[in-house]
Protein backbone atom coordinates (compact mmCIF):
# COMPACT_ATOMS: atom_id res chain seq x y z
CA UNK A 1 0.00 0.00 0.00
CA UNK A 2 1.55 3.30 -0.92
CA UNK A 3 0.39 6.25 1.04
CA UNK A 4 -1.56 8.90 -0.57
CA UNK A 5 -0.93 12.91 0.14
CA UNK A 6 -4.25 14.47 0.99
CA UNK A 7 -5.03 17.01 -1.65
CA UNK A 8 -4.74 21.10 -0.10
CA UNK A 9 -7.93 21.79 0.73
CA UNK A 10 -7.23 25.86 0.67
CA UNK A 11 -7.66 27.14 -2.70
CA UNK A 12 -4.67 27.76 -4.64
CA UNK A 13 -4.15 31.62 -4.53
CA UNK A 14 -4.34 33.43 -8.19
CA UNK A 15 -1.60 35.09 -9.38
CA UNK A 16 -2.37 39.32 -9.22
CA UNK A 17 -3.56 40.21 -12.90
CA UNK A 18 -0.24 42.38 -14.47
CA UNK A 19 -1.39 45.63 -14.83
CA UNK A 20 -2.80 46.41 -18.15
CA UNK A 21 -1.15 49.19 -20.23
CA UNK A 22 -2.67 52.22 -20.88
CA UNK A 23 -3.89 52.44 -25.08
CA UNK A 24 -3.16 55.79 -25.78
CA UNK A 25 -1.57 59.17 -24.29
CA UNK A 26 -2.41 62.53 -25.10
CA UNK A 27 -0.19 65.64 -25.79
CA UNK A 28 -0.41 68.81 -23.85
CA UNK A 29 -2.34 70.38 -27.25
CA UNK A 30 -4.43 67.73 -27.34
CA UNK A 31 -6.02 67.65 -24.01
CA UNK A 32 -6.19 71.14 -24.37
CA UNK A 33 -8.53 70.76 -27.41
CA UNK A 34 -10.53 68.20 -26.07
CA UNK A 35 -11.19 70.50 -22.95
CA UNK A 36 -12.34 73.48 -25.06
CA UNK A 37 -14.79 70.46 -26.89
CA UNK A 38 -16.21 69.47 -24.24
CA UNK A 39 -16.36 72.83 -22.55
CA UNK A 40 -18.67 74.18 -25.53
CA UNK A 41 -20.76 71.11 -26.39
CA UNK A 42 -24.63 71.59 -26.81
CA UNK A 43 -25.47 68.81 -24.46
CA UNK A 44 -23.77 66.80 -21.64
CA UNK A 45 -20.75 65.05 -22.92
CA UNK A 46 -18.58 62.91 -20.63
CA UNK A 47 -15.44 63.14 -23.05
CA UNK A 48 -14.66 62.10 -26.75
CA UNK A 49 -15.00 58.67 -27.97
CA UNK A 50 -11.95 57.40 -30.39
CA UNK A 51 -12.18 54.37 -32.73
CA UNK A 52 -11.47 53.30 -36.14
CA UNK A 53 -13.12 52.97 -39.59
CA UNK A 54 -13.00 50.59 -42.22
CA UNK A 55 -12.68 53.09 -45.39
CA UNK A 56 -10.80 55.70 -47.79
CA UNK A 57 -7.80 54.42 -50.42
CA UNK A 58 -5.76 53.26 -47.42
CA UNK A 59 -8.68 51.01 -45.99
CA UNK A 60 -8.85 52.01 -42.31
CA UNK A 61 -9.44 56.05 -41.18
CA UNK A 62 -9.27 57.02 -37.35
CA UNK A 63 -12.75 58.47 -36.05
CA UNK A 64 -13.53 60.89 -32.93
CA UNK A 65 -16.58 62.07 -31.87
CA UNK A 66 -18.72 63.41 -28.45
CA UNK A 67 -19.25 60.84 -26.13
CA UNK A 68 -22.42 60.60 -23.98
CA UNK A 69 -21.78 57.65 -21.80
CA UNK A 70 -19.82 55.18 -21.11
CA UNK A 71 -20.33 51.95 -22.60
CA UNK A 72 -19.73 48.82 -20.92
CA UNK A 73 -17.17 47.60 -22.81
CA UNK A 74 -15.58 51.26 -23.48
CA UNK A 75 -11.74 51.39 -22.49
CA UNK A 76 -11.33 54.74 -20.59
CA UNK A 77 -8.52 56.46 -20.71
CA UNK A 78 -7.94 59.52 -18.08
CA UNK A 79 -4.69 61.81 -18.72
CA UNK A 80 -3.84 65.27 -18.02
CA UNK A 81 -7.84 65.96 -16.49
CA UNK A 82 -9.39 64.86 -19.89
CA UNK A 83 -11.29 61.37 -20.21
CA UNK A 84 -11.11 59.33 -24.00
CA UNK A 85 -13.34 56.45 -24.44
CA UNK A 86 -11.52 54.28 -26.70
CA UNK A 87 -13.89 51.86 -28.56
CA UNK A 88 -12.91 47.99 -27.90
CA UNK A 89 -12.78 46.99 -31.19
CA UNK A 90 -10.17 49.61 -32.00
CA UNK A 91 -7.80 48.80 -28.49
CA UNK A 92 -5.38 46.28 -30.45
CA UNK A 93 -4.99 48.95 -33.27
CA UNK A 94 -4.86 51.72 -30.67
CA UNK A 95 -2.15 50.24 -28.28
CA UNK A 96 0.81 52.82 -27.83
CA UNK A 97 -0.86 55.77 -29.50
CA UNK A 98 0.10 59.64 -28.50
CA UNK A 99 -3.16 61.82 -30.00
CA UNK A 100 -1.67 65.20 -30.64
CA UNK A 101 -3.39 68.06 -31.62
CA UNK A 102 -2.26 70.59 -34.46
CA UNK A 103 -3.38 73.67 -35.91
CA UNK A 104 -1.87 75.82 -38.47
CA UNK A 105 -2.97 78.74 -41.34
CA UNK A 106 -4.82 76.07 -42.76
CA UNK A 107 -6.18 73.33 -40.63
CA UNK A 108 -6.75 71.95 -37.26
CA UNK A 109 -6.78 68.44 -36.50
CA UNK A 110 -6.30 65.19 -34.28
CA UNK A 111 -3.52 63.46 -35.32
CA UNK A 112 -2.50 59.63 -34.28
CA UNK A 113 1.06 58.48 -33.90
CA UNK A 114 0.79 55.21 -33.95
CA UNK A 115 2.84 52.92 -33.61
CA UNK A 116 0.43 50.04 -35.49
CA UNK A 117 0.48 52.03 -38.16
CA UNK A 118 2.24 50.56 -41.75
CA UNK A 119 0.67 52.78 -44.22
CA UNK A 120 -1.13 56.04 -45.07
CA UNK A 121 -2.64 57.77 -48.08
CA UNK A 122 -1.33 60.70 -49.99
CA UNK A 123 -4.03 62.76 -48.70
CA UNK A 124 -3.44 61.87 -45.35
CA UNK A 125 -7.40 60.80 -44.88
CA UNK A 126 -6.83 56.87 -43.96
CA UNK A 127 -4.25 54.67 -42.74
CA UNK A 128 -3.17 50.81 -42.76
CA UNK A 129 -3.16 49.34 -38.98
CA UNK A 130 -2.10 46.12 -37.91
CA UNK A 131 -3.00 44.64 -34.42
CA UNK A 132 -0.54 45.47 -31.87
CA UNK A 133 1.79 42.25 -30.57
CA UNK A 134 0.38 41.77 -27.09
CA UNK A 135 2.66 39.66 -24.73
CA UNK A 136 1.47 36.62 -22.77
Amino acid sequence: MTDMIPASTTPAAKPKPRPRPQVMRLTDAAAARVRELTGRADSEIVGLRVGIKNGGCAGQSYTVEYAHDVRPNDEVVEDKGVKILVDPKAVLFLLGTEMDYKADKMSATFVFNNPNQTGACGCGESVQLTPAKVDG
